[in-house]
């Protein structure tokens, strides 16, 4: 009885060292690259699934606001270099430039050293 009481006092504290926010989002939105710009309107929302990198861009000639949160306190890492400047598809050299206030010579520099080694 000693070991069965041992075994669960064991299993409940590891099952909580190893519990974590659960991911409510039940689907993924994948890109379509063919779809060109796809524009969220007053009004409505988008959700950036946990550890996505993603940017916006306002496309109109008036402000805009944005409101933002996260859904955990663990909302997931992701290496911003390698993944801006080695995405594919790629993210446009203009938003990179933008972002960054650099040049496109900048841009491309950046890029050639992180790419991938051949082998």
């Amino acid at each position: 009885m000693a070991a069965i009481v041992t075994y669960l006092v064991i299993f409940a504290v590891i099952s909580s060292a190893l519990a974590y926010d659960p991911d409510m989002l039940q689907d993924l939105c994948v890109a379509d690259t063919s779809a060109g710009i796809k524009t969220v309107k007053k009004g409505e929302i988008f959700v950036f699934p946990r550890g996505l990198v993603h940017f916006q861009k306002n496309n109109g000639d008036k402000a805009a606001s944005v409101i933002s949160a996260f859904n955990s306190q663990l909302p997931g890492t992701q290496s911003i270099a390698m993944t801006l400047f080695t995405s594919t598809p790629a993210v446009p050299d203009n938003v990179l430039t933008k972002a960054f206030q650099i040049g496109t010579k900048e841009i491309d520099k950046i890029k050639t050293k992180l790419a991938p080694k051949k082998s």
